[in-house]
């Protein structure tokens, strides 16, 4: 009998990638969305729309749920909302959580992210349900909020000095979550797994890369926290999360997310993409528009 998924974040970079991962897997799969007007991005899946602010507006999407893909907004809010989908997952008997954390969480993380997903993480061990944590590094797909002024002026600029991380393809981490949620339920029940991608790179690097597939020089411009936040203040990103990236930063630059695991490969059978080929399949984002 086939199982239903529920895959909440419906129309965020790793859930709208794992959505793809299931398409003709032998499961029924629900997405919850928490505005309505987006459930045409939503492909393959039973929409529902629901707030994970608001527990109230849950039960319908979990209804006869076997398996829960829980993927909360990063933000001050976040354990509370893990809280409510853990909730809403109990009261419809829901057999399984498989949770999206992130790198490093711990209750002593230099950053408050990896804190509060702590909080969330030790409250889905006890959550009474069969679970596994999914921990994935730096994503790739981070570069594309860069990619105007790589197209534009063959520079971008982070304040992630010589950082050297072992970042991951988003959608290695979908095709993890899928292998996750295809197998047996008592496979994975315990187990937290940390993501990498195949090497630790720097973003001189990664520049590197980049003008190898442009076919053009690209460069890196290590600029100051200051720096950098105005430019996302400017954005509209909001205050909380631009202090949180700061955390970050600084983080990364102390050699905080210079490893990689295996687990990628021990998951799929398979090792995980590297940038070049991320680079390559999104050759378009960095090239100026009026460029083939």
């Amino acid at each position: 009998m086939s199982r239903t998924v529920l895959v909440t974040g419906a129309t965020g970079t790793v859930s709208t990638a794992l959505l793809n991962a299931l398409q003709g897997a032998d499961v029924r799969l629900k997405a919850l969305v928490r505005d309505a007007a987006k459930a045409n991005d939503v492909r393959g899946a039973e929409v529902f729309a629901g707030d994970l602010d608001d527990p109230g507006s849950l039960p319908p999407a979990f209804e006869e749920v076997d398996d829960l893909w829980l993927l909360v907004p990063n933000g001050p809010r976040a354990p509370e909302n893990n809280m409510n989908a853990l909730w809403a997952a109990r009261q419809a008997g829901v057999e399984r959580v498989v949770r999206l954390s992130v790198v490093g969480a711990a209750h002593d993380a230099p950053n408050r992210s990896g804190r509060l997903h702590a909080l969330s993480d030790r409250e889905t061990e006890r959550c009474g349900m069969r679970w596994t944590i999914l921990r994935p590094h730096w994503f790739m797909q981070n570069l594309l909020n860069e990619a105007g002024d790589i197209a534009a002026a063959g520079t971008f600029a982070l304040n992630m000095g010589a950082s050297r991380i072992g970042m991951i393809d988003a959608r290695d981490i979908a095709a993890c979550a899928a292998r996750v949620l295809l197998d047996d339920p008592d496979r994975h029940h315990g187990r937290t797994y940390t993501l990498t991608g195949p090497r630790s790179l720097t973003f001189d690097e990664v520049a590197r890369e980049l003008g190898r597939a442009l076919g053009r020089p690209v460069g890196y411009l290590p600029v100051g926290d200051d720096a950098r936040r105005g430019t996302l203040l400017g954005y509209g990103v909001p205050r909380w999360i631009v202090d949180m990236l700061e955390e970050y930063a600084r983080a990364y630059s102390s050699g905080w997310g210079d490893f990689t695991t295996d687990t990628v490969t021990e998951l799929l059978g398979r090792g995980p993409r590297d940038v070049a080929e991320f680079i390559r399949d999104h050759a378009g984002s960095f090239t100026p528009a009026d460029q083939p």
